[in-house]
């Protein structure tokens, strides 16, 4: 640590706390505008910023303070992994004494909300799904997520075996028939497997998604929120490159970052289509042709605060009704595609009931044609011995993956 990195992390870190966009966005914009900053520099001011905002409501309390370098500070002595002789050097007199007291702080007095670095809402609503595990799941929230990739076209046995002779370290992921854990953050850009489209980085959970569809050679299959297409290029994969599988989605931005992943995939049965919206008359064209149906919903993010944890800040109870809605009315829509006998997949990275368990609920309600099937019994017949009731719900306390949950829906006559 330098005086001069503290001033840069605690500039970046202004950026982030201001919440108007997500923090990867404000943190790239940052690094953009210093160009001469090197990649240990960077890697500092990106640790120690996301450090604060995961745990920014603790230690707002602990230091009575909102100023970026305070809580930079303050983290850097609690949470960073540094001595206080570290800071010696770098601080004044004053701040070493205020550090002290700072690294010493408890937080007995403080709310169950404080201590687990949540709002009071969201603590509200997790509480009352979670009870008296709500506390090791925050903590599991709370430490930055392991980087999982998905094989294709070759065993996760040779490829791990080709990743360790570039001296990338990983093992098999527990669940996900296709996935590897890597140990650390490896420059992967620049291997051979990644440049080639054996290797694509997707966390595990989001790989059992695109299971969940039971995807097969020769079907029609609809990725209907496709995104930058990372579930898109494992239901190709699941389909060995046949059949025709269409992506959609409204961002023509991100369906442009689907481009270049899909041209290293070497899949050719990919269809990338932009939509104005779910009731689009490519849609409506569709209607009841499609074999299998992943709807990965636009939702509030809140299985994911591993990487963005920012996520906790920005979204609000009125934010969260605002996505319930619009997750109630592309299920409708998305649900439209389906044939007799096919599958719906509805699907968030959201640990709210709200947004899902009750969604899937009252689609159930009004379209007596669809049926759910048990998660864990779809999971036993892809292969995968992971225990699940009706839904599968994934959280990193318990599975090691960002927090998921998955409903499979089946259409009858």
């Amino acid at each position: 640590m330098t005086p001069a990195l503290l001033d840069a992390a605690a500039a970046a870190l202004a950026d982030l706390l201001t919440f108007t966009q997500p923090a990867d966005t404000a943190l790239s914009t940052f690094f953009r505008s210093r160009p001469k900053l090197g990649g240990r520099d960077r890697a500092f001011i990106t640790e120690a910023a996301y450090g604060v905002i995961r745990r920014l409501r603790s230690l707002e309390q602990v230091t009575a303070a909102i100023a970026p370098r305070t809580l930079l500070l303050a983290w850097l002595a609690r949470h960073g992994g540094h001595t206080l002789r570290e800071f010696e050097a770098i601080v004044a007199k004053d701040e070493m004494a205020w550090l002290k007291a700072i690294k010493a702080a408890r937080l007995d007095d403080a709310s169950p909300a404080i201590r687990l670095d949540l709002p009071d809402w969201l603590y509200e609503r997790l509480a009352g799904q979670y009870s008296d595990q709500l506390e090791p799941l925050m903590a599991a929230m709370n430490r930055p997520a392991p980087l999982d990739l998905r094989v294709s076209r070759m065993s996760r046995e040779a490829a791990l075996a080709n990743l360790m002779s570039d001296d990338i370290e990983g093992a098999p992921t527990p669940w996900s028939p296709w996935g590897l854990r890597l140990k650390g953050k490896p420059a992967l850009y620049k291997n051979a497997l990644f440049l080639e489209g054996v290797v694509e980085v997707q966390d595990e959970g989001s790989q059992l998604l695109a299971l969940l569809t039971g995807a097969r050679r020769g079907e029609m299959v609809c990725d209907f929120c496709a995104g930058a297409g990372g579930k898109t290029l494992a239901l190709g994969a699941m389909m060995k490159n046949s059949g025709r599988l269409y992506a959609f989605d409204v961002a023509e931005k991100r369906l442009a970052n689907l481009k270049p992943r899909l041209a290293r995939s070497q899949l050719s049965n990919v269809q990338p289509q932009l939509i104005a919206n779910e009731n689009g008359t490519k849609v409506k064209r569709l209607a009841g042709k499609f074999d299998r149906v992943l709807v990965d919903a636009p939702c509030s993010g809140l299985g994911t605060l591993r990487r963005s944890p920012d996520l906790k800040w920005r979204q609000t109870p009125e934010s969260v009704l605002g996505l319930v809605a619009r997750q109630t009315a592309i299920l409708a829509s998305a649900a439209r595609l389906a044939k007799v006998g096919g599958r719906l997949v509805y699907a968030t990275c959201s640990l709210l009931q709200e947004e899902n368990e009750a969604v899937v609920e009252d689609f159930l309600a009004g379209h007596p044609d669809f049926a759910l099937k048990p998660a864990g019994a779809v999971l036993a017949e892809q292969g995968v011995a992971l225990e699940m009731g009706d839904y599968l719900r994934l959280d990193p306390l318990r599975h090691g993956t960002d927090g998921f949950f998955a409903a499979v829906l089946e259409k009858g006559e």
